[in-house]
Formats: structure tokens, C-alpha cells, sequence
């Protein structure tokens, strides 16, 4: 956790005003740049001190061996992980032979500001070497939103005490050194110099390394060019190894005089391309680069992040850290999906290797629905590649001896990738979570031709799973046992309501698309039986309730357990798995993550308000949140029974997640699900924002401690501003045609003549729901108060 005021509070920016090292691995994740294509980890220009290097390409990994005690019918053979390709940031200084490294020496100033307007990371340093010199470095860094392959950064450096020798090395370096990997040593074989030679450049201004990976057959190329600006004494020369490129450039610079150095770097990678296509396709991203230029490079990032904000933003007044939150949060959601076209978009974006590099059905469920209202463009490439993995999730259903398809828990591919076989197989929610996506995405921007190429067979394959999976018993109700939800304290369970609520309603969604598009029955082998054969497992699911205790069941027989010892379970047991067997947390009641409290968001439709009020008391005080993704998910149904003091605060751990370090292992990639889950806690939460079908509502409230709460959404082509004060709520439509929604049940159309005005109802009063001793959210009170609006 970090703990020391690492960085300043400022609502378009994140600044680090000191350096400190033993939070820097968590510094870089917070200071990555991604456009979902490259991804270039917070390192320090000149490379060392570092937590982890990284570079990343989205989709290249290597295939490692996934290690069983006892091997077991269907258990994945191979596993994936993301690999540190060729780093092109690297830019090293010496000052008189005096390497610049912040180990040494005095640093006199530091710091760090990433510019979520702008889309950069800047860093300035002022740095008196072991010899007496001292000298300030300004460094700029971009991933391009604009130009998918490319990376940039201006480095510039001038003495200010006397005459200086400086010289500056740029570098492409390959199989970088890497913090050594715990655990199973036949991984850590796998992933030691995962690139193997196969071409090297280096001539005038411009470099070139081409490698191949040894297992999974992928050949990456990165090239880079530059462009210097110095005093009359300044020469360059360029030098090529296997692993290293190297651009050199030395000057003798008295004090007012600097040297600059603009360098690109362009990044290309394939299964299939040869290494002459390969050389090609990185020589022409960087031609195009170079045409743009630096400045050029700057205005396309900032006239694009422009257009976002324009759609996207929240404005939080009375909560200044929770304003620099959700724009921190909203920046890196987009980096992590903008340009990954038809690529997954792992758990950690490509801002670290945690959890190897692998997306989960936290895309679906936490990500993409930020996405959708905000850069809907990015999630019809994300579900697209869902898509492009149909036929493995066809052949991973067939294996497991179901019709349809199984779509993996975690993977880079398409395959399974869990060694783990309560998630890696019995996890079949993950399928309705790709379906609720592919719903929600149609419903809000009416891409019919999408449904039409793409989300139709997506739907029709996770139903297809569905009814094969389920069976009716003898009275005709539809069950699906022996799966695990979302709570990964709770395993291989009958009839998990989670599971059987989003499967009705994937089963339901795929009847209601075939019968949209008919043409295409012959082709996926089709026919109104089947069809009809969905609706009534629909209408049949099994939802079970504990009529005693008035409140759902997680899963079948589940508040009939045990209840877990919380009070004879101290702080420092956390999390559980950690510390306690398997086999004990899945037979008692605690939950790790929101389950049926997370059913109650995506399906709200089918509790009253009642169920849901008596369910949350039940459940909050069973949940331990040992999970980032639990916190927005209790902010937004405690903001909808009316607990807001209770939503606020899960609200802040959300937000808070990785500018704070809270489960301390940021350092190995940013939570990318909570970061979304702070928009969701915002705009789902606070602003009770619903969109179920084609109705589109909203039922804000607003807690006392924040004075205004604003948000800005995409839907069906409109642009719809929600400003929510204290009394009312305020609809804006900025552009498009009249816009049908609902305020509190309450019909309205909104025009862009003038915006459309309803007064908040009083909060229902409830007793306070209580959390499992020493695990209710920190309490936010009064701090981070102070307006930080727009």
C-alpha cells in the first residue's frame, strides 16, 4: 500500500513531486502509456533503477508449460504468457563519463506528470552527478492513439554550472534482464530470453531489430528514427547487435545550450507474415511518423483525447480525489482498449505482466461497459475478437461434451490458459458475460450490421452451451448445476444465481436475434425449435430463495452452510485464500467477491425492491472483498437501496484501487476492471443509470459530502449530458436526435432545445448494513474535499 503522498491532487493530471524508490515498480504501472497495441511500462528513461521493464504488444506472448500434480481429462496442456518485447524507450545519459543514474550522485528534482488532457508522460530532473555536475533533463513520452504502431518521446539535456560532455544513447534492447520468477523453474525457462535474432539495422539516424519468439511462432519488428538539435559539436553514430540498436549522439554543451533528441519508434508483430513483410510494415509506420513529426504527433493525441472528453467526462465537485480518480481511471480504460482492434484486452491492459498477461470476464462484465457509452468503437474490435475465437471455444465445448461454445476463464488466444479446473472449466458464466456484452453494445449504438456479422453467432453458440449444459428436472424446471459465479470462495455449485439469471437472459437475447435475422438459420444449422427449446429453459430457470430468511441463494443450499468465523479471523488473514484451504472456504458462507449482489446490477429487472434491499443486508455481511472487483459493484446496489454513506465509500476503494496501492500489487499492472468500476460506481451508482433492453433510466442520488456529480454518455448517436445536485437532476442532450429515457419510472424526451429538470425523491431509511469484522470500506468522511469540477 502506498502509504506516503506519492502524488499531488489535480483534476487533469497525476504528479509525482519526489521520487521515491521503493514505490517505483507501482509508479510504473500508474505512469504506463497504452493505446492497446503498445504498451510502454512508467520506466525511467534511462532504464535503471526499475520495479519491472516493460514493453508490451497486445497479443504477443510465449507458451509455457502449465504444471499438475495429477494430469485430468480436459485440463489445459499449454499456458500463455505476455512477454517484454524489444524496448524502444530507453534513452541513457552520461555527463562526464558519469553515467546519469538517480542512485548516484545528488538528485535536486524530480518529478513525474501524466497528462490525461494531452495523453503524454512528462518528466523533469535536475541531477549534480558524483563529480560535481550538475544538469536538468526534460523528457517527453507518448503512445499514439492516432498511429496504432507508433511510440515517441523528446529527451532533452543542458548544464546549468559549466562546460558539460554529455552523451546520449538510444537504444533498442531485446531479452532485457527480468526480475527472477517465483514458483515452477520450467516457467521460468520459458520466459528467460524469449526472443531469438533473426535481423539487425543500424544506419544514420535509424535502427531496426527483428526477433521471433521460440514457442508460440510470433516474429515482432521495431524500428525507430531520430532527429537531433544540438550546438555545432555535436556527432552521432549508430551500432547493431542481435539484442541491442543503438543511436549515439555526443555534444559539448556550455550552460543555455541543450541537445534534443526526438525519437519514434514504430512496433509491428505477426503469426503469419514473413521477415520481409515484417521489416516492411515497421519502415513504413515510422515513414509515417517521421512525415507527422513530433509536434504533429502531440496535436493528433490532444485533438483525440479532446473528442473523448468531449463524450466522456465526470465531473465530481466536493471530492477532489475522487475527480482526479475517474479521470485517471477513464485515461487508462481507453489506453488499455482504444487500438487493440480485434485483440483481447487483458485484465492489467499493457501496463504490467500480472496475472500473465491474460483477459478475463472482467472485460465483458467491468470494462466494455464503460467503453460502450464512452468509445463504443473499441468494444465492437474487443467483442470481435471474441468472435475470432469462436472456433476454439466451439472445439473447448465439444471437449468438455457440450453443444456450442465454451468460451476459456483467462486466456491471450482464445485457449484455456487455468490449470485451475474449478475456474478454467467449470466458470461457464464467462459465456454469458460475452452475450450481456454483445446485448448491451447493439442496444446502445443500434450497430445492427453488428449483430448481423457478429454478435448473432456469439449468441446463438453461448445459448447452443446453455441448454446443453442445463436440464429440466421432473417438474420442468430448468437447472444449471455444478458451475462456479462469479465468487471464487464458492465452486462447482448448483444452480448459482448469478449464472442462471445472465444465462436467461443470453438465452432469451439469442431467440430474440434469430428471429431478426432469418436469413441466417441455414448457415448456423438454425431452426424455431431450437429457439423455442431456449425461451422455455428461459422461462424456466431456476431462481432460488430462502423463504425463511427472506433472501436469495447465492447457489443452491448456500445459506445453509456454515457461516465463516470472521471474528476469529485477524487483519492479517487476508485474504483468505492465502491463508486458509480451498476446501474450507467453499463449504462455509463468506464470500470473496459481489455474486448476488452483482446479479442485482446486471439483472436488476428481475428483483423487486424489497429483494434487493433484504439481499444486500444479507450479503454485505458475508462479503470480504479479497477481490478488486467487489467494491463497485456494493457501491452501486448500496446506492440503489439507499445506503449512499456505504456507496460513497465503496465508491472511494474503487477509485482509490491503484493511486493508493490497496491489495499491494500494483506494481506488477493497474486493476483496469476497478478503474472501470470507479465510472461504474459513478455513473451506475450515484447516477442509477440502467439500461435494460431498449430503456434507458436513471435514478440518481447524491451524497451529502459531494456537491454535484456530472457525467457525459454516448448513446444511439446522442450525446447526453446528466448534471446531478443535491434537490434535482438535470438531462442535457448536446447533439443528436430527441432522446427517450426515464427519470424514476417517470417517462421523458429530451431535445437539444433545452434540458429537462426532476426533483430527486427522498432516501428510504433502513438500518445500516454491517460487513464482517474489520472489513467495512475506510470510511472517506470529509477528506479530499474542495472543488475540482471541470
Amino acid at each position: 500500500m502506498i502509504t506516503d503522498p506519492a502524488y499531488d491532487c489535480e483534476a487533469w493530471r497525476l504528479r509525482e513531486h519526489t521520487l521515491h524508490l521503493d514505490v517505483l515498480p507501482q509508479s510504473e504501472s500508474v505512469f504506463a502509456l497504452s493505446n492497446g497495441h503498445v504498451g510502454w511500462r512508467g520506466n525511467l528513461d534511462e532504464g535503471e533503477p526499475h520495479g519491472l521493464p516493460g514493453s508490451y504488444l497486445n497479443g504477443v506472448h510465449e507458451l509455457r508449460p502449465l504444471p499438475y500434480a495429477e494430469a485430468g481429462y480436459g485440463y489445459p496442456e499449454s499456458g500463455q504468457t505476455v512477454i517484454n518485447v524489444t524496448n524502444g524507450k530507453l534513452v541513457r545519459l552520461l555527463v562526464d563519463d558519469e553515467p546519469f543514474d538517480l542512485r548516484y550522485g545528488r538528485l535536486d528534482f524530480h518529478e513525474r506528470v501524466l497528462d490525461f488532457r494531452a495523453g503524454v508522460l512528462h518528466r523533469t530532473a535536475v541531477w549534480t552527478s558524483p563529480a560535481g555536475r550538475t544538469v536538468r533533463v526534460r523528457s517527453t513520452r507518448l503512445v499514439s492513439f492516432t498511429q496504432r504502431s507508433i511510440a515517441a518521446l523528446a529527451y532533452e539535456v543542458e548544464p546549468l554550472d559549466g562546460e558539460a560532455r554529455v552523451v546520449v544513447q538510444s537504444e533498442l534492447v531485446a531479452n532485457e534482464q527480468m526480475p527472477e520468477v517465483g514458483g515452477d523453474p520450467r516457467v521460468a525457462a520459458a520466459l528467460e530470453s524469449p526472443l531469438e535474432a533473426e535481423q539487425r539495422f543500424a544506419q544514420d539516424t535509424r535502427l531496426q531489430l527483428i526477433h521471433s519468439t521460440r514457442r508460440s511462432g510470433q516474429r515482432i519488428a521495431v524500428a525507430a528514427d531520430h532527429t537531433v538539435e544540438g550546438p555545432q559539436s555535436t556527432r552521432s553514430s549508430t551500432e547493431a547487435t542481435d539484442d541491442v540498436a543503438r543511436f549515439t549522439v555526443t555534444s559539448v554543451l556550455e550552460p543555455g545550450q541543450a541537445l534534443r533528441l526526438e525519437k519514434f519508434v514504430a512496433y509491428g508483430w505477426s503469426s503469419t507474415r514473413s521477415l520481409p513483410a515484417m521489416r516492411d510494415q515497421a519502415d513504413a509506420a515510422l515513414a509515417a511518423a517521421r512525415s507527422t513529426g513530433w509536434s504533429g504527433l502531440l496535436a493528433a493525441q490532444r485533438a483525440y483525447l479532446d473528442d473523448f472528453w468531449g463524450r466522456a467526462d465526470v465531473e465530481v465537485d466536493g471530492d477532489a480525489e475522487i475527480q482526479q480518480a475517474v479521470r485517471f481511471a477513464l485515461f487508462h480504460v481507453l489506453q488499455a482498449g482504444a487500438r487493440a482492434e480485434e485483440r483481447a484486452i487483458p485484465a492489467k491492459g499493457l501496463t504490467g505482466s500480472g496475472y500473465d498477461g491474460h483477459s478475463f470476464w472482467d472485460t465483458e462484465t467491468f470494462v466494455l461497459p464503460v467503453l460502450t457509452y464512452t468509445a463504443p468503437g473499441a468494444v465492437a474490435q474487443a467483442l470481435r475478437w471474441r468472435h475470432a475465437t469462436l472456433p476454439t471455444a466451439k472445439e473447448r465445448a465439444r471437449q468438455l461434451g457440450l453443444r456450442g461454445a465454451a468460451f476459456p476463464w483467462r486466456t491471450i488466444t482464445g485457449e484455456e490458459c487455468s490449470a485451475y479446473w474449478p475456474a478454467g472449466t467449470a466458470a461457464f458464466h464467462v459465456n454469458a458475460d460475452v452475450a450481456d456484452a454483445v446485448v448491451r453494445y447493439v442496444s446502445a449504438t443500434g450497430d445492427m450490421r453488428f449483430e448481423y456479422e457478429t454478435g448473432l453467432e456469439i449468441l446463438v453458440e453461448t445459448a447452443r452451451l446453455w441448454r446443453s449444459l442445463g436440464h429440466h428436472d421432473h417438474r420442468g424446471g430448468f437447472h444449471i448445476d455444478g458451475v462456479t459465479g462469479p465468487d471464487e470462495y464458492s465452486a462447482v455449485a448448483d444452480d448459482n444465481l448469478y449464472t442462471n439469471l445472465m444465462a436467461q437472459a443470453n438465452l432469451r437475447a439469442a431467440a430474440e436475434a434469430t428471429e431478426r435475422h432469418p436469413d441466417l438459420a441455414a448457415a448456423m444449422e438454425f431452426d424455431v425449435e431450437e429457439a423455442a427449446d431456449w425461451r422455455d429453459a428461459a422461462d424456466r430457470m431456476t431462481v432460488l430463495r430462502n423463504e425463511l430468511l427472506g433472501v436469495h441463494e447465492q447457489s443452491a443450499g448456500f445459506t445453509r452452510h456454515q457461516v465463516w468465523d470472521f471474528a476469529g479471523t485477524g487483519p492479517e488473514q487476508y485474504p483468505l485464500l492465502l491463508n486458509f484451504p480451498y476446501f474450507d472456504l467453499y463449504r462455509k458462507q463468506v464470500v470473496k467477491q459481489a455474486d448476488l449482489v452483482l446479479a442485482m446490477y446486471l439483472r436488476g429487472d428481475a428483483f423487486t425492491p424489497e429483494e434487493k434491499a433484504r439481499n444486500f443486508a444479507y450479503y454485505e455481511s458475508l462479503t470480504v472483498r479479497d477481490s478488486s472487483l467487489s467494491a463497485c459493484c456494493q457501491a452501486v446496489i448500496a446506492a440503489e437501496v439507499g445506503h449512499l454513506h456505504l456507496a460513497y465509500d465503496y465508491l472511494g476503494e474503487a477509485a482509490m484501487m491503484d493511486l493508493k496501492d490497496l491489495e499491494s500489487n500494483t506494481r506488477n499492472g493497474l486493476h483496469v476492471a476497478s478503474l472501470a468500476g470507479s465510472w461504474i460506481a459513478l455513473v451506475a451508482g450515484l447516477g442509477g443509470m440502467r439500461h435494460y433492453g431498449q430503456a434507458l433510466s436513471f435514478r440518481p442520488r447524491l451524497p451529502e459530502r459531494l456537491a454535484r456529480l456530472c457525467f457525459r454518455m454516448t448513446v444511439l448517436d446522442r450525446h447526453l449530458r446528466v448534471e446531478i445536485t443535491p434537490g434535482e437532476a438535470s438531462y442535457f442532450l448536446l447533439d443528436g436526435a430527441p432522446l427517450e429515457m426515464a427519470h424514476y419510472g417517470e417517462t421523458l424526451t429530451v431535445d437539444d432545445k433545452e434540458p429537462v429538470t426532476r426533483p430527486l425523491p427522498p432516501l428510504p431509511v433502513l438500518p445500516e448494513p454491517k460487513q464482517p469484522p474489520g472489513r467495512r470500506p475506510a470510511h472517506r468522511g470529509v477528506q479530499g474535499k474542495g472543488a475540482a469540477g471541470g
